[in-house]
């Protein structure tokens, strides 16, 4: 059996609205529009509603 781990591509903090995106080319996360807040500590939308899994 072989599983597939899908990563998210996108990502929005849930106390300040920043949403950022997955960069291949960066290798990293990049802001998509709007940095929210500079001192928030991120609490991003990724939980257990994200399946990463799949077969």
């Amino acid at each position: 059996m072989s599983v597939t781990i899908t990563p998210p591509q996108e990502r929005e903090c849930e106390l300040c609205g920043r949403r950022e995106r997955w960069d291949d080319e960066a290798t990293g996360w990049q802001i998509a529009d709007e940095p929210g807040e500079v001192y928030c500590i991120h609490e991003w939308d990724i939980n257990g509603t994200f399946t990463p899994l799949r077969e």
